[in-house]
């Protein structure tokens, strides 16, 4: 991840309509829920990295008497592996897929929701989702899609909604397309170019999907990049890039001849929740901390330093609204509602699959 740098400038109390609805009001300590009386402890995390506030760990062991070690991954396989190889941590970080197989494995413990008083901070569409319809286990962190970044000088908005991810087929743009280098988001890219699901299990939508990538391989000469692709499209270093929206946000506050795209034909719409896992040593300042990121200044932190879309319904409308660091950033809220967007389902035998189809794809590259 990238972190999202800015200037705050002064925020303004007019909340603009967003995809999260109405906001409850208040903000800071009055939002604060339990006292800070948790006393000495120490919480391990382990998130995704550089996907916090600049302030957000220092001020809560200052208001709490505590110590956060932090520890990072950089894949949801990653954490899940260290997870089941013993280690113990206090809160994780997962994406929905993720968390969907951790309750099934029953590797997580329920949230004490007498603790959890800022729920109703939550946008509303993020509450009960269905990976945890009542939010037992887990509360969102941040949440994004997935689409297309591309220079508004070379690449026509028009020709994008007619064509949709087949543009990155467009021999036209050969030599000046990046690709992310991820089964999941490759293939969800040709599964929704092609009209499927992108939780098929279908072989031949599958196959089809192969061949989609594989003729993307063999005549555009694309770049497959992991973060870099953020500062390559800041630098306008190629016409158009598959992005998540958070790094979409950035590339687009630090170059005005970017815009972000998400197809017609749909996309993969994510959450990533905090979650407590089975073998928690300190659970109480666990659900203290996911408590603590629920409220206003914890959540304006991660949101400005990272710029992926918050969970919390207040900083969320005040950053996109009127005055707000993320006003007329086409990336920074997803949409709502699409009924071809999806959330990518726990399956660990379709991966595999992908991942096996995926080293093929590049294999002549």
């Amino acid at each position: 991840m990238k972190k999202f740098l800015s200037v705050i400038t002064a925020l303004v109390l007019a909340l603009s309509v967003s995809a999260c609805g109405q906001s409850s009001g208040g903000t800071g300590a009055a939002n604060a829920g339990s006292e800070a009386n948790v006393g000495s402890g120490t919480l391990k995390l382990f998130n995704w990295g550089e996907y916090i506030g600049e302030d957000t760990i220092a001020n809560f062991e200052e208001e709490y008497g505590v110590r956060v070690i932090s520890d990072y991954f950089d894949s949801n396989e990653m954490m899940y592996t260290k997870l089941l190889a013993g280690e113990a941590y206090d809160v994780l970080v997962p994406s929905d897929y993720m968390i969907e197989r951790l309750i099934a494995e029953d590797r997580l413990q329920p949230l004490d929701k007498s603790k959890i008083t800022n729920f109703d901070n939550l946008c509303d569409n993020l509450k009960g989702l269905g990976y945890d319809p009542d939010n037992t286990y887990s509360i969102p962190y941040f949440w994004g899609s997935v689409g297309l970044v591309y220079n508004k000088n070379n690449v026509d908005r028009a020709e994008l909604e007619e064509k949709g991810y087949n543009i990155l087929r467009d021999e036209k743009y050969k030599g000046n397309i990046y690709i992310y280098d991820s089964e999941r988001d490759a293939f969800m890219v040709a599964f929704k170019a092609l009209g499927y699901s992108m939780n098929t299990e279908d072989e031949n939508e599958i196959n089809e999907a192969f061949e989609w990538l594989k003729s993307l391989n063999d005549t555009m000469e694309p770049a497959y990049v992991t973060d870099e692709v953020i500062d390559a499209m800041a630098n306008g270093n190629k016409d158009i890039a598959v992005v998540y929206s958070g790094d979409a946000a950035y590339i687009l506050e630090e170059n005005e001849d970017m815009d972000f795209f998400m197809p017609n034909e749909g996309t993969n719409i994510w959450s990533d929740a905090m979650v407590i896992p089975a073998n928690a040593e300190n659970p109480e300042l666990a659900n203290e901390f996911i408590n603590y990121i629920l409220t206003y200044e914890p959540s304006l932190d991660n949101s400005l330093t990272v710029g992926y879309s918050s969970s919390n319904k207040e900083v969320l409308e005040e950053l996109s609204g009127e005055n707000g660091d993320f006003y007329g950033n086409t990336a920074y809220i997803p949409r709502e509602g699409y009924e071809k967007d999806e959330i990518f389902h726990d399956n660990e035998v379709l991966k595999k699959k992908l991942s096996e189809l995926w080293i093929k794809v590049k294999a002549a590259n």
